[in-house]
């Protein structure tokens, strides 16, 4: 698995090591010093002996659609909320940052990759909607809470009784 780090970071790491060896440190030395294994400093010690042997190597797969740059401008359009990109309530949906991908930056991903692009690249997490009904009267529910629900509550007490019954045929 690749370490992680830009490929310029991962260059300056192999040449740091190699550096460090020709100080005259130990494989072991330097593995600890630049967290890797000393397997990794004996290879890096090899290819520094050919030409462009410690350069930095690309990340491997299809180059991302949006840069850096881009999320961090796509994180302040979604902040700006739904309303504010045409919808008629708050909420975010990957269907509805997906158009506003396309629309902002001219590039089309499928719904479960924007699902990823929030979740791993701008740190959202799903969220479901509270449903509360319209009529919702919140006095009403605080007054309910407060005076009818303990009157309830005591008078269920007072009248319970505990009964039993077999649960065993046997037993009746």
């Amino acid at each position: 698995m690749r370490p992680l780090g830009s490929a310029e970071e991962l260059e300056r790491r192999r040449r740091r090591a190699v550096a460090l060896l020709e100080q005259g440190h130990s494989q072991a030395e330097v593995a600890r010093m630049v967290g890797s294994s000393e397997s990794s400093v004996c290879r890096w010690r090899k290819m520094a002996r050919r030409k462009k042997g410690l350069a930095a190597k690309p990340h491997p797969g299809r180059p991302r659609r949006l840069t850096a740059a881009q999320h961090r401008r796509l994180a302040r359009e979604l902040k700006r909320g739904p309303r504010a990109h045409g919808w008629s309530n708050d909420l975010w949906t990957a269907a509805r940052a997906a158009v506003v991908i396309r629309r902002k930056f001219g590039v089309s991903y499928h719904v479960e990759h924007v699902r990823h692009v929030l979740k791993d690249r701008l740190g959202w997490s799903s969220q479901r909607p509270e449903r509360r009904a319209r009529e919702r009267d919140e006095k009403e529910i605080e007054r309910w809470k407060r005076e009818e629900f303990p009157r309830i509550k005591k008078g269920r007490r007072a009248a319970a009784t505990t009964s039993y019954s077999p649960t065993n045929r046997a037993s009746g």
